[in-house]
């Protein structure tokens, strides 16, 4: 009787991914299951369980409601996913594209190439993989698909490339990471910019290798004057990455502010720069940022609860235990830290994972003496790749419902772009200045 409430809860954690629940409700769910179990078997009043002020009820929402409002780094969260919003029902992605499609667009296979470099600015301005996948996504799989490219391929290359968003700052995972953690959220955002650019440039090798065997076409090359015209009207939805960078790099402005600055500049260009949003399309904008960031929030105050839970429990001090008598080496720990991250993104949401596992693998590291902000991005990355890894990566769907490509289509291509993924994972891992150097030379670590 002793460990049936912690049971009842990882039966109904579990059931949450196999039954495919919205998974904030689902953690809900699992949080009151353990409380309940928990009362019921010290001999408590069921009305007392559920309603007293020691009750289930009353312990769930008191943690939800503690960790969504009293964390001002939260707040940059909204922000952002306000601001990719307007940048895809604005029409900002398409003036993405269209430059890069001019640089990179005439060599062999360049699309493609096209595909990741449009990835990598755009990510300079949301910090959002499923806002880079479903916004600039249906675009390239679109205009690949009219040039001949296997649809799968495309897919595959897009769902890849999508995950340079988190990765590349701005980066809604490194701010949740920061609140987790108390980590400079700054100093993540300037580590994340050389693996970004670093995972940008070993997909356009592979992308490179695969258009010469499969000879994919090139774009014809635009027109100089015409193009310079088209940049030239482009230059203010391309300012966007380079606002927010330097304002939080300067010192200017925080990340939370830069999130709010980044919305209302967005707002700005699709009203008034490029006037492409409607009033009925500004009402989509805000009723999609509200349950984005109603399902976010609720999952960061239902981990709240599940911390607790945890440390009651000493979850995390017996598995901080099991893993250090299996090792004390920290790169040993950083190996087992990505086998079982990579595992449970095969089959988990990244934002429970996130949720979940780094308040258990962070006091770890700690004792190991592993960097706060190396740690963040190798976490980071590797649950990017979750999203683009069979079966139940976010991207993969995306990908395939907004193209109509058979999912195993998808999956068949996607293998080698994971390939790549899991070397630029490895590169970070183990050879930290990668990700350290620029926080240091700024003086942010």
């Amino acid at each position: 009787m002793e460990y049936l409430p912690l049971i009842g809860f990882l039966v109904v954690f579990v059931l949450i991914f196999v039954l495919r629940m919205p998974i904030p409700t689902g953690m809900i769910a699992a949080c009151m299951t353990y409380f309940i179990l928990g009362a019921v078997t010290s001999g408590q009043p069921l009305g007392a369980v559920l309603m007293g002020e020691s009750g289930s009820l009353h312990l769930v929402a008191q943690k939800t409601i503690e960790q969504i409002f009293t964390n001002g780094t939260l707040i940059a969260v909204p922000l952002f996913i306000f601001a990719a919003n307007v940048m895809n029902a604005g029409k900002i992605t398409e003036y993405v594209f269209g430059v890069c499609k001019g640089l990179v667009g005439r060599f062999h296979g360049g699309l493609a190439h096209v595909n990741v470099l449009a990835s990598l600015v755009f990510s300079g301005m949301t910090g959002s993989a499923v806002a880079d996948a479903s916004g600039l996504g249906k675009m390239e799989i679109d205009a690949m698909r009219q040039e001949g490219y296997d649809d799968g391929f495309s897919c595959a290359i897009t769902a890849a490339s999508a995950t340079i968003g988190p990765i590349f700052p701005p980066s809604i995972p490194m701010v949740i990471y920061a609140m987790l953690t108390n980590a400079s959220v700054g100093a993540l955002f300037m580590a994340g910019m050389v693996p970004g650019v670093l995972l940008a440039i070993a997909l356009c090798v592979y992308v490179f290798f695969i258009a010469r065997a499969r000879q994919y076409p090139r774009s014809a090359p635009p027109k100089l004057r015409a193009y310079l015209r088209y940049c030239l009207k482009a230059i203010w939805a391309m300012l966007t990455p380079v606002i927010l960078l330097i304002g939080i790099y300067t010192g200017v402005m925080t990340p939370t502010e830069a999130g709010a600055i980044a919305g209302l500049y967005a707002l700005i260009v699709a009203l008034l720069g490029y006037r492409v949003l409607s009033w009925e399309g500004f009402k989509q904008v805000l009723i999609d940022t509200v349950k984005s960031t109603g399902s976010v929030s609720i999952m960061v105050g239902a981990a709240s609860t599940i911390s607790f839970i945890f440390a009651k429990e000493q979850i995390g001090t017996m598995i901080g235990n099991w893993l250090l008598g299996i090792t004390d080496n920290k790169y040993i720990f950083l190996l087992m830290v990505n086998l079982i991250i990579l595992i449970l993104g095969m089959f988990v949401d990244t934002s429970v994972i996130q949720l979940v596992m780094i308040p258990i693998l962070w006091p770890v590291a700690q004792v190991l003496g592993i960097n706060i902000i190396h740690f963040g991005l190798v976490i980071v990355f590797n649950m990017m790749v979750g999203l683009s890894t069979p079966p139940f990566g976010m991207c993969l769907f995306i990908t395939s419902g907004i193209s109509g490509t058979p999912l195993k289509d998808v999956i068949k291509e996607i293998k080698w772009p994971i390939v790549v993924m899991l070397i630029v994972l490895t590169i970070i891992t183990y050879i930290p200045d990668v990700v350290l150097f620029l926080p240091r030379m700024f003086h942010m670590m």
